[in-house]
């Protein structure tokens, strides 16, 4: 079955002399349970694929197909709640509330869904992630990789059907980064989750089952894992 379809995607950001055409008919496939890592130069149109796959820019042209939901028919209420139910989204820089301890961070999302175990949930995540003698510590006190697997439990904690993770070692040290990618994806395969992952790195992109190469905003080449 198809977790991800794209058909004629184009987008372009920014106003006027400024404006940047960043995706460019761009056409995919994905099934689910399958991992992508999609990689390209700076510029590529990388992240923002994966911001629209995820529903968080809408593209100028084509259609999104996501778990069977075509993502242009949906409101900017009805994308939120799509998102809160069926994707999880792993940032770069975390994206975690500095006032709130991890817990919090983990839990506000499933409260703001109308979960009534909100906070049962999220304890259960950060132990998952190895987080169970950090959940009352602010991000302000947690190391760059603890705060990442915050926010991996936080993206795990609604059981989304979709994981999309945009760079998640880029702030981490190589050591730290290699936990989070194996953290990463043992959840994913634990779960049978739709996995998307942009990276820089070829060798981790080279991890999932299919490698997507972006250039100048279009799809060059998509390449099978070795079995």
């Amino acid at each position: 079955m198809t977790a991800i379809e794209l058909h004629g995607v184009n987008l372009a950001l920014g106003r006027g002399a400024a404006r940047v055409h960043i995706l460019k008919d761009v056409s995919l496939q994905i099934g689910r349970g399958e991992s992508v890592g999609m990689i390209g130069p700076s510029g590529s149109g990388k992240s923002t694929l994966l911001m629209t796959i995820a529903g968080l820019e809408r593209p100028d042209a084509g259609t999104i197909k996501v778990l069977g939901q075509d993502l242009g028919a949906l409101d900017e209420d009805g994308l939120a709640r799509f998102r809160g139910r069926n994707v999880g989204v792993v940032f770069q820089s975390f994206h975690l509330i500095p006032t709130m301890t991890a817990l919090e961070n983990v839990a506000t999302p499933l409260e703001l869904a109308g979960a009534p175990d909100a906070f049962e949930r999220a304890r259960a995540e950060l132990s998952a992630v190895g987080l169970a003698h950090r959940m009352d510590h602010h991000p302000a006190q947690l190391s760059g990789g603890e705060q990442q697997r915050v926010a991996l439990a936080r993206a795990l904690a609604p059981r989304p059907e979709l994981l999309v993770a945009d760079e998640p070692t880029g702030n981490l040290d190589e050591g730290t980064g290699g936990q989070i990618v194996d953290l990463l994806f043992a959840k994913s395969a634990e779960r049978r989750t739709t996995l998307v992952l942009v990276t820089h790195d070829p060798a981790l992109a080279a991890r999932c089952d299919r490698t997507i190469r972006l250039r100048s905003g279009r799809i060059e080449t998509t390449t099978e894992a070795a079995a």
